[in-house]
């Protein structure tokens, strides 16, 4: 289980409420659409990736749609 990265009481209850942040961490789930798919997020490429997790709560698809697949990653 991923240990979400701390934030302010009042922006921890925002993206709760937004996207349900707290939760899906908790559970090694993306955050729920159309944030996140809401689906598994337990496999990430690299220590990076994983921490992005814990403070957006994007699993790794979702976080390669929103920021990218990095450049080695496309030349594969």
């Amino acid at each position: 289980m991923a240990k979400e990265s701390e934030k302010s009481p009042v922006l921890r209850e925002f993206l709760q409420e937004l996207a349900g942040r707290s939760t899906a961490i908790e559970l090694d789930m993306c955050v729920r659409a159309p944030i996140g798919c809401g689906g598994p997020a337990s496999e990430f490429r690299d220590a990076i990736s994983r921490r992005e997790y814990a403070i957006s709560g994007l699993c790794q698809r979702c976080q390669d749609s929103v920021f990218g697949v990095g450049e080695e990653e496309e030349e594969n």
